[in-house]
């Protein structure tokens, strides 16, 4: 494993003479938390204005919904890879990488007028969400383990934070300005975390020895695609549709094929048999329902805020008040992340992801009963943001504690696209039994009262399913913990 050195081959002398300065951590956590939640934001960019996107760009609703597709694939397939990337060539240096390409596709889809140039601009924007992870990693290499804990919380934490504040800011932009200021936000936004990163985090000197795996990181792309896009698909196309069961069949068998090339070359991707790891594999699983039970609310709510009265279900709120009533779901993440932080410190990280999961569950609970006044939806979306908020403070630090140093960006990006990939699950899943689900009155159509129900039960479902496999977690996995996480700053960059 290679340990923290100045004089490294691989350093340029820029890059040495960068070591000799004092880091300054809360600079560090500051510009890794901004950035993530930048990234973060991305994800949610356009989602006030799916509804226009037809009219503005000229086309069908189905082919107007691939500016959010598109997003949710590139960051599925370029989170792990670049996880792998930081993990050889240097985190921070990824981080540069991801945040210029986000700035390009701001610019791109800032003078797009029609769908392609748009596409092309947001699958740019959808790769940056890869900051989350390889910035938890920085963390792990510059900070004290006794100051770990509570970083790690709140740069976790901006994954759910960015979308949920992000919501409200884009749909206030949506509504009063031209659509196209919202790239011009997004791309000043971008520019000013690289800016940070390149003045404020210390160049990567951990990093794993071994090759680049073309082979598996085309592979991983393609069954990811496969899979990610009959999920998210598939409602439109068809579920039975021989394009959606092919992508889905298509997908499963590159898996199993890259799965096995992964166990059999000599510098994976990702390597599995640590990703078969009892925490970590527990861990990712639980990743799962997290994503699937978090996404379930930014789904099934704003419909229930924004449906008309007179159908007898809905609340009839515009989308501004919608996208506020969820904003606090994101605050209490951003809050809770210190008090999960001590609370992982004390009594350990499954403990905190345990305690997370339960709150989900119990906050689904109570939807079944609290769903006709607006408060239920903010005290709803707030229970479920306070779980989430224990949840993704507690995984990466599950996931570190479990895994050699040297692979904690690769590994973490992987626990990334788990919860990715709950997310497009849910959105999936709860779209045909809320479009199954109808109820007409007057001549408009809503989602019905047992819908919004069953949507609720299936959410607290997922959560409880995540409970179970978090009770199996090992309460001990001391493995790489010496060896991964510095005791002392012997070898750092000295804080400011």
């Amino acid at each position: 494993m290679s340990t923290p050195d100045q004089n490294a081959e691989w350093l340029s002398d820029a890059e040495r003479a960068e070591l000799r300065k004092p880091v300054s951590q809360r600079g560090a956590v500051f510009t890794l938390a901004f950035t993530g939640l930048v990234a973060a934001f991305m994800m949610t960019l356009l989602t006030p204005l799916v509804p226009e996107l037809p009219s503005l760009l000229n086309v069908s609703p189905d082919d107007a919904q691939w500016a959010v597709t598109v997003t949710l694939l590139s960051a599925a397939v370029a989170t792990p890879i670049s996880g792998r990337l930081g993990d050889l060539y240097g985190k921070r240096r990824l981080i540069l990488v991801l945040l210029a390409l986000v700035v390009v596709g701001s610019v791109v889809s800032l003078f797009a007028t029609a769908l392609i140039p748009l596409i092309v601009g947001r699958a740019l924007q959808g790769v940056g969400i890869g900051v989350i992870p390889l910035g938890v990693s920085v963390l792990r290499d510059i900070l004290h383990r006794d100051r770990l804990g509570g970083a790690v919380a709140l740069v976790s934490a901006t994954l759910g934070v960015g979308g949920a504040v992000g919501l409200p800011v884009s749909a206030v932009i949506s509504q009063y300005l031209d659509w196209h200021f919202l790239f011009v936000m997004s791309g000043l936004l971008a520019a000013i975390g690289l800016l940070l990163v390149w003045k404020l985090i210390p160049v990567s000197t951990l990093r794993s020895e071994g090759s680049f795996d073309f082979v598996g990181a085309a592979g991983l792309a393609v069954g990811l695609v496969g899979i990610l896009l009959a999920v998210s698909k598939g409602g439109s196309w068809g579920w039975a549709s021989p394009v959606t069961l092919g992508l889905l069949a298509g997908g499963v068998i590159v898996l199993i094929v890259w799965g096995v090339f992964e166990l059999r070359t000599a510098s994976p991707l990702i390597d599995l048999r640590v990703a078969a790891r009892r925490t970590v594999l527990l861990t990712n699983l639980a990743s799962v329902t997290v994503g699937f039970a978090f996404f379930a609310s930014t789904v099934v709510l704003p419909q229930l805020l924004e449906a008309p009265t007179e159908t007898g279900v809905g609340l009839g709120q515009t989308m501004l008040v919608a996208s506020l009533c969820l904003m606090p779901s994101g605050l209490v993440m951003w809050a809770m992340s210190p008090v999960a932080a001590r609370l992982t410190r004390a009594r350990g990280a499954r403990t905190s992801l345990l305690l997370g999961l339960v709150i989900i569950t119990t906050g689904y609970v109570l939807a079944l009963f609290l769903m006709s006044e607006v408060w239920h939806t903010i005290l709803i979306a707030t229970a479920v943001g306070f779980g989430v908020g224990f949840a993704y403070a507690s995984m990466p630090n599950l996931i570190m504690g479990a895994v050699p140093a040297t692979e904690t960006a690769a590994s973490n990006g992987l626990n990334s696209v788990m919860r990715t990939l709950g997310s497009t699950v849910a959105s999936a899943v709860l779209g045909v039994v809320l479009t199954g689900n109808l109820v007409t009155v007057g001549g408009v159509t809503t989602p019905s009262s047992s819908g919004f129900q069953t949507a609720f039960v299936i959410s607290g479902i997922a959560a409880l399913v995540g409970v179970v496999f978090t009770v199996f977690i090992p309460r001990h996995h001391a493995a790489y913990r010496k060896a991964s996480i510095p005791d002392a700053d012997d070898g750092l960059p000295q804080a400011a």
